[in-house]
């Protein structure tokens, strides 16, 4: 069994991980606009995205035509966040190569933003309506990954029973990276909701690097982008931050809304940090390294 080292931090002031301002304009020329060309799926230009840098040029080899059910249920996972410690723990990005302290001590940088941006999104996406939840495993570090309490298995149980599993990531920075896009999960046949994800972010081949662990139990994974340059800096940037994560909740939120056949929602509405920590990062859990080991 994967050895689970420690429990997870939980019910943490939102302070402590720095996204109070999840609610609050953030007020520099570069924020605003962030916050423009981010609201929904913003195009790529040339293979990259003005926010979050190069997609996946890797030949996506498959279409979601499959209909999904309009309220069908959607658990949003952290991807790497019961790895932390062993191998397969989430890049550290480009900044904490550099020498940068780490956002949060303990866990890699990826965990950190994965975990920042599934809250926002499942806040989000209940405030738009959707049956959307979040799985958060109990401890940091399970060796096993088949352990009933790993995002695989609580993921593909999900899945089994007929809701869509989206595990967020971001990639590796530099040559090991590709970019964003989305790596459709394989038990069944791919749907809207993986198509339109893709059309939002680009996509990855089905079967990239032989098939990962997580799209083989039928979860989707959602590489946001490699973390390094504009995306990384404005995601660190205390007065960017906030229009960031929320214009990346908004451009997943409404890829979804799509997906599902529903009327999206244009214009982003702010989020009131709600008990227990949604909208914000819940600090210390753990990861997995980028696309390799997912």
């Amino acid at each position: 069994m994967r050895c689970r080292s420690a429990a997870w931090l939980v019910g943490p002031a939102l302070l402590a991980l720095g996204l109070a301002p999840l609610a609050t304009p953030a007020r520099s020329a570069e924020a605003s606009a962030l916050g423009g060309q981010l609201g929904t799926s913003a195009p790529a230009l040339a293979g990259v995205d003005p926010i979050t840098g190069p997609r996946s040029h890797l030949n996506r080899d498959w279409i979601g035509v499959r209909p999904v059910e309009a309220d069908t249920p959607i658990l949003v996972l952290a991807g790497h966040a019961d790895s932390q410690g062993i191998a397969g723990s989430g890049t550290s990005g480009a900044a904490v190569a550099a020498g940068a302290p780490p956002m949060y001590p303990g866990i890699s940088d990826e965990l950190y933003w994965n975990m920042v941006i599934a809250e926002a999104v499942v806040a989000l996406g209940q405030q738009r309506g959707l049956r959307i939840s979040s799985y958060r495993p109990p401890f940091r570090t399970i060796s096993d990954g088949d352990h009933p309490s790993t995002n695989w298995s609580v993921g593909r149980q999900h899945a089994a029973s007929g809701g869509y599993a989206l595990e967020i990531h971001f990639d590796a920075w530099g040559p090991d990276g590709v970019g964003s896009g989305l790596i459709p999960p394989l038990h069944r046949p791919f749907g809207r909701l993986d198509e339109s994800l893709a059309e939002a972010f680009g996509g990855f081949p089905m079967a990239f690097r032989g098939g990962l662990g997580g799209p083989r139990r039928g979860i989707a994974l959602l590489e946001v982008g490699k973390l390094e340059g504009r995306l990384e800096r404005s995601l660190r940037n205390p007065a960017t931050r906030p229009d960031t994560v929320m214009a990346i909740a908004s451009r997943i939120v409404t890829a979804l809304e799509v997906g599902l056949g529903r009327s999206p929602t244009i214009t982003p509405q702010p989020l009131s940090p709600q008990p227990g920590g949604v909208g914000s990062a819940p600090p210390g859990k753990g990861l997995q390294a980028s696309s390799g080991d997912k």
